[in-house]
């Protein structure tokens, strides 16, 4: 299965055309950051209401424990059966993995500034609106990144999904060769997958590192 999945990797002609590996490849990343936009555009605001007022921490952990016990798969394939074949299932199942993550991280990098430093904001005259944008969302930014970290990494793992109702990306790889009974290419599939999650890791975790304070503060 190793040298399959070698030989696989060592035929030029399987990176080029629509189902390369770049095409391929490339078709993953359009899926996940999708995803990942769609959930943060969602869970950022409603994060950022909560931790700043404190007001729906309740709402807010209920809904995350809802949302990661869904089965993606399952939600998936219930969409296909309600609105067919397309994108925007499997994208709605991204959405709904990556948003628990975001929600998290935007609520816990808020809710921990240290309060002398928002009433020290307030002391001096500062608006709630300034204070979130020059106070909160600069001293939250790591576990904000931190979220986003978490969410990237779970969608593109499981973005795999879309090759289930025939869509491209890397998982393309996986079901055709489970299909055929191929498992050099399932294997094939599987290390991309692997290969994508911890470069994105490994760029992440260098940024969220790079915009922490402590750092700056070396920095400077």
């Amino acid at each position: 299965m190793i040298n399959e999945m070698l030989s696989y990797f060592a035929d030029a002609a399987n990176w080029s055309g629509d189902a390369g590996i770049p095409a391929r490849l490339g078709e993953h990343l359009w899926y996940s950051l999708l995803a990942v936009l769609a959930a943060a555009v969602i869970a950022f605001p409603v994060g950022l209401f909560i931790g700043h007022t404190g007001t729906g921490t309740v709402f807010l952990v209920s809904a995350s424990n809802v949302l990661r016990a869904l089965p993606s798969l399952g939600i998936m394939t219930l969409l296909v059966l309600l609105m067919g074949i397309g994108l925007l299932p499997p994208l709605a199942a991204l959405v709904l993995i990556a948003i628990p993550p975001i929600l998290a991280g935007v609520y816990a990098g808020v809710a921990n500034v240290e309060p002398a430093v928002v009433d020290a904001a307030r002391a001096i005259g500062m608006k709630d609106s300034r204070i979130i944008l020059q106070v909160e969302l600069p001293l939250a930014l790591p576990l904000i990144l931190g979220g986003m970290r978490g969410a990237i990494l779970q969608v593109v793992a499981t973005a795999t999904i879309a090759a289930y109702v025939n869509l491209g990306g890397l998982g393309r790889y996986i079901f055709d060769g489970l299909a055929l009974f191929d498992y050099g290419e399932v294997l094939v599939g599987a290390v991309l997958v692997t290969g994508l999650a911890l470069v994105l890791d490994g760029l992440l975790a260098l940024l969220a590192k790079a915009v922490s304070p402590a750092r700056r503060s070396i920095d400077r």
